[in-house]
């Protein structure tokens, strides 16, 4: 018999409290924090849904795993299982531990980026971007058509356009194209999937241009269960064998472990060029640690070669993507759009949708972001112009393509409950959506300004 409830496939051992902080507090602790939810103290918030990095619950086989831990410097005993679970997974035999997978893309994207070189993508994401442009090299998006078609059901609108990568390759020098990184799911892009289909292609172009393909993989088990259940002929292959293929397309990988290697901390670059991975390796050891720990303790690794067995299990990511969609299908009803189909780990809403009265340079997404935090104590964060904005020579904004809040789900953390309270407070959203006025900055950086920016109200 089947039910339509999906249950939490796990029993919770261990609990943290949540303060249950009043509207009058949360404005009072929303000003302090330049409206800036990056800015806010742990114990303000009441749910966490500014990122799935890092933030989900180990499992009690991690926990346990993690008491054999061996901290020795060189040859650890933990390094042997991290390292021979990657080369089972990635069938990459180089595997460089960091920190989190933002240190992979600087070791790489440095040394292969500078002045002059592109990197091309289905979607760069913050840091990616970041790493990229601090090297002095130019980043482009190149996502399908239909990424951009918010109530279509297309299934794999993580896809690169890869009519477009060809043209932009005809376009180049060869020898300036430093990388195609291909993002499973596309985050930036609403946390949609990409189809094997489309990476293949993307695989082929790139050997024939003889141009490095780099697979950013921090959730390719969740891309692996879309492709299973949308590519007929990836059916009846486990979620495993279906990210063992997507490796299998790809010169290098990147990992932050902190998503589908479900650890607190962690991340890797795995490639298959010896010379390559010998450059890489001396950045390495100059910036994250030895060889055979990077950025890593034993007890990390120890927890990332379990996590990396446990994130295929298929109850857990039935369970997974089904409570997902619940969410973003309930947010639906009300009358909201979002970025559907409903990605893997997040549920994207758009915002300028939902306050078509806000113009771009008021930031419809940084002030929907308040407002959930100020009438639920829900904290999320904005993927548009204040992440990806650029200014012109003469000051003035050149906006994100889109306007979206991105509420990303914590693994194995929050409850039924905590969610439908979630869906809850959407119900004050969308009654006081006329009221809510726009937010300018006031103080940003450089780079990744979304992190460190002061807000007012408009």
């Amino acid at each position: 018999m089947k039910f339509k409830t999906i249950i939490e496939p796990f029993r919770i051992k261990s609990v943290e409290p949540i303060t249950m902080s009043t509207q009058a507090q949360r404005e009072n602790f929303l000003k302090k924090a330049h409206y800036n939810p990056f800015l806010l103290k742990a114990e303000e918030v009441i749910i966490d849904l500014l990122t799935d990095s890092g933030t989900g619950a180990m499992s009690s086989n991690q926990w346990a795993a993690m008491m054999q831990g061996d901290e020795s410097y060189a040859g650890a005993r933990s390094w042997g299982k991290f390292e021979s679970t990657i080369i089972d997974l990635t069938g990459m035999p180089y595997i460089l531990p960091t920190h989190q997978g933002r240190a992979a893309e600087r070791i790489l994207y440095s040394h292969i980026g500078g002045k002059g070189k592109t990197f091309i993508s289905n979607t760069h994401f913050d840091t990616t971007r970041a790493n990229i442009e601090y090297s002095g090299a130019k980043a482009i998006d190149i996502p399908v058509i239909e990424a951009s078609e918010s109530i279509s059901d297309y299934p794999f609108k993580g896809n690169m356009d890869t009519k477009k990568l060809e043209e932009i390759i005809a376009a180049s020098k060869k020898e300036n194209i430093a990388a195609v990184i291909l993002t499973v799911t596309n985050n930036s892009g609403g946390g949609q999937a990409v189809s094997m289909q489309n990476a293949k292609k993307v695989s082929s172009i790139c050997k024939k241009h003889k141009i490095l393909f780099v697979l950013d993989c921090c959730r390719i088990a969740e891309n692996s269960y879309f492709i299973n259940k949308n590519e007929k002929e990836y059916s009846t292959k486990s979620y495993k064998e279906i990210a063992q293929e997507m490796f299998s397309l790809a010169d290098a990988a990147i990992m932050s472990a902190k998503k589908d290697a479900l650890v607190n901390m962690g991340g890797f670059l795995t490639l298959r060029k010896k010379s390559l991975a010998d450059e890489c390796t001396q950045l390495l050891i100059i910036t994250e640690g030895f060889t055979t720990y990077g950025g890593l303790s034993g007890r990390d690794m120890e927890a990332i070669a379990v996590g990396l067995k446990e994130v295929f299990e298929p109850d857990y990511l039935n369970y997974r993507i089904t409570s997902t969609k619940y969410l973003g299908e309930k947010i639906m009803e009300k009358g909201i759009s979002i970025k559907y189909p409903v990605g893997g780990h997040a549920v994207y809403i758009d915002a300028q949708k939902l306050y078509p009265h806000i113009p771009v340079h008021q930031y419809p997404g940084q002030a929907l972001v308040c407002e959930l935090y100020r009438i639920g104590g829900i904290r999320s964060v904005e993927i548009g112009s204040v992440m990806f904005g650029k200014y012109d020579k003469k000051g003035k904004l050149i906006p994100s393509s889109q306007e979206l809040v991105r509420l990303a789900i914590p693994r194995r953390v929050y409850t039924q409950s905590h969610i439908d309270y979630v869906i809850e407070v959407f119900d004050e959203i969308v009654k006081n959506k006329e009221n809510v006025k726009g937010i300018k900055i006031v103080k940003e950086p450089q780079f990744l300004r979304h992190f460190t920016s002061h807000f007012l109200p408009v």
